[in-house]
Parts: structure tokens; C-alpha cells; sequence
């Protein structure tokens, strides 16, 4: 693999995963106001539209014929739904930063099955690379041996659902266009978020919006300002899901997958800008070894 095509992948990556914290750092500010199931049906049923503005753009013909439904798509979309469903569902019982730690073993579950799967070379420079890239997780985390229970296996079941969806996307939705990989994800998340709503039933027009858990399975009236935050996290998942399956297309699944690494700094910048969230020296030092990592991994 040429030298532009790393570079290309790693910075497609970053740029996603700084549209990922983005987005994040959105749905906590707005976590009060709706479900996650209302998150996912809304934000992607905006996303569709969007999507498929811009696919009728691009091309002749009506943009539906660019819902691929091959066995591979399908697969690379259902992975990414049932991580989020995953992460989501290990929450409430174990502290955030847990859950982020099993979460981010992702690159290591990529680097392997790339190893394993693609027979792409991953020479020991960049296994260190990788290690180096999961200590300062560790390090800016910080977790305790009281934190870990039979729970910490969801949140690292999603980290092996996203390392899946990566080796399928590079493996066998290579030449797909990343647009489409896009729609159909969207499609699945919207379909999902809306089996959740209708579980509970039908939204009422005059429900309240009182205190509730953010994942449960019900409809919470929104004003025009939640609609408002719906469309911005729309655009970010539109662009977002493109990056990150181009970057997936292009780049060496192990060079890429550590890069998703870069999540954590950029998560601590939007903890600062909007939450007042100060880090301290030793999550300095963690964002430090993440950017020796990636740096690592460019040059091995």
C-alpha cells in the first residue's frame, strides 16, 4: 500500500472521528430532550433525505438504486447498528470511561482480523504502535479494578462489530460508492430507532417531556430548538458515515483503525469548549502517546 493511500485513510479517519466527538458532545447536550431510539430515527431519517438529495445530485436515475442490498452491505450496516445498540445498552451499568476503555479496543480487534482476514501485513513496529496508542487510552481513562464486571463484555462486543464492519468494508465494499454505504446505514439505524418507538407505542401529541432515561424506548415531544440540534446531527452523520467508510476503502485497516484513537483528544477539547471540563496532566500525557501512535503507524 502506497505512502498517499495511508496518509489519505488516516486523515479521512481523523477528520470523521472529529465529526463523531462533535456530534457526541451534541447528543449529551441535548440527551435530556429526547431518546437515543428518537436520535436514531430522526437524525437518520434527515440523514436519508440529505443522502439522497446529494446522490440525485451526482448521478442520473433515481438515487434509491444506490441502496445496495448485497449480503456484504447489509452485514458492514447491521455491525454498525448492533455496536451502537451494544455501547448504548452498557451504560447504565458501569461508568462511562469503562465503557469507553472496552470500546476503544477496536483498533486492536482491526489490526488482528486484518492480519488474520485480509492477510494484511502488520509488522511488529506497528502492533507497538497500536499498543502505544491503547496505553494512553489507558492513561487518560484511568480505570479501576472495581469497574470491570460481565458487563464490560457488551461495550467490547461493539468494539468487535466495528472492527468487523471495517474488514468488510475494505475486503468486500471496496468499490462501492461511499454515499451508498451511507444510505444504507442510515436506513438500517432509522428502521431500528423506529421498531424501538412503535415497542412502546405510538407517540401521543400531547405527551410531556418529563424526566426520563435516555434509552428508553419512548417518544418525547420536541420543540423547535431539538428539532433544530436533529438537523445539525443529521448533516454530521451524513458526512461523518461517508468519511468513515471511504476511509475504510482506501487505507490498511490496521493504519486506519488507529487513528480512531483520536477520539479521546478531540472528546476532551469538546469537554473543555463546551462543558468547562479541564483535562488534567495525565490526560495531556495520554493525548500525547495517541499522537505518538499515529505518527508511529505513518512511518512503520
Amino acid at each position: 500500500m502506497h505512502l498517499p493511500d495511508r496518509r489519505s485513510g488516516a486523515a479521512l479517519i481523523t477528520g470523521s472521528v472529529f465529526l463523531v466527538s462533535a456530534s457526541d458532545a451534541l447528543v449529551k447536550l441535548g440527551s435530556s430532550q429526547f431518546t437515543v431510539w428518537q436520535l436514531y430515527l430522526v437524525r437518520s431519517a434527515i440523514a436519508i433525505v440529505l443522502l439522497l438529495l446529494w446522490l440525485g445530485l451526482a448521478q442520473q436515475g433515481s438515487p434509491w438504486r444506490s441502496l445496495v442490498c448485497d449480503r456484504w452491505t447489509l452485514l458492514r450496516s447491521a455491525s454498525l447498528t448492533l455496536m451502537w445498540i451494544a455501547f448504548y445498552a452498557a451504560l447504565p451499568h458501569m461508568s462511562l470511561s469503562l465503557a469507553a476503555l472496552a470500546l476503544y479496543t477496536a483498533p486492536l480487534f482491526i489490526a488482528l482480523l486484518s492480519a488474520l482476514v485480509l492477510r494484511e501485513p502488520v509488522s511488529p513496529r506497528r502492533w507497538l504502535a497500536i499498543a502505544l496508542g491503547f496505553v494512553g487510552v489507558l492513561v487518560i481513562l484511568r480505570p479501576t479494578a472495581g469497574d470491570f464486571s460481565g458487563m464490560t463484555l457488551l461495550p467490547m462486543l461493539a468494539a468487535l462489530l466495528y472492527a468487523v464492519a471495517a474488514i468488510v468494508t475494505r475486503a468486500r465494499c471496496s468499490s462501492h460508492c461511499a454515499l451508498s454505504l451511507a444510505l444504507n446505514l442510515n436506513v438500517c439505524l432509522c428502521l431500528v430507532g423506529a421498531l424501538a418507538l412503535l415497542s412502546h407505542g405510538l407517540p401521543s401529541p400531547a405527551q410531556p417531556s418529563l424526566p426520563y432515561n435516555f434509552l428508553a424506548s419512548q417518544w418525547v415531544a420536541m420543540g423547535p430548538a431539538q428539532w433544530l440540534l436533529m438537523g445539525l446531527l443529521a448533516v454530521l452523520m451524513v458526512l461523518m458515515s461517508i468519511g468513515v467508510a471511504k476511509a475504510y476503502q482506501i487505507g490498511p485497516s490496521a493504519v486506519v483503525g488507529t487513528f480512531d484513537y483520536s477520539y479521546l483528544p478531540f472528546a476532551m477539547f469538546w469537554s473543555f469548549a463546551l462543558f468547562s471540563e479541564v483535562p488534567d496532566a495525565r490526560m495531556v500525557l495520554g493525548m500525547g502517546l495517541i499522537a505518538a501512535s499515529g505518527f508511529w503507524v505513518l512511518r512503520s
